[in-house]
């Protein structure tokens, strides 16, 4: 399953690509995490390429997301125009520990502050 990212001077851009369903979460889990570990105090998220969001995948973004806090840094989603992956988070409360964007744009803005 495709994932990668780009650095700019104070975040990281992480890219996902295809289904993060049991297989496809474990299958990223390692370099997720790696990715995700603070190399960047914000660190967002680009989940509008993801074809179907399930539970498993859904634990290892909150994981990450806390690892990330515990660290002092942020983690924010951003999700497109992929309503059945917004909707899915939405449905879970994550947005009360990951703010959730509709794109890149907005979620960037966030970090600024």
């Amino acid at each position: 399953m495709p994932i990668d990212f780009k650095d700019s001077d104070t975040l990281r851009l992480i890219t996902i690509d295809g289904r993060l369903d049991s297989a496809g979460s474990d299958e990223i889990a390692t370099r997720f995490s790696a990715m995700s570990s603070g190399a960047k105090p914000s660190v967002i998220v680009d989940l509008s390429q993801v074809s179907f969001l399930s539970s498993i995948g859904i634990r290892l973004i909150i994981q990450n997301a806390k690892s990330l806090q515990n660290k002092g840094g942020k983690m924010l989603l951003v999700t497109g125009d992929n309503e059945h992956v917004s909707g899915t988070l939405e449905s879970t409360g994550i947005s009360s520990l990951v703010p959730i964007f509709t794109n890149i744009q907005l979620a960037e803005q966030a970090i600024a502050g």
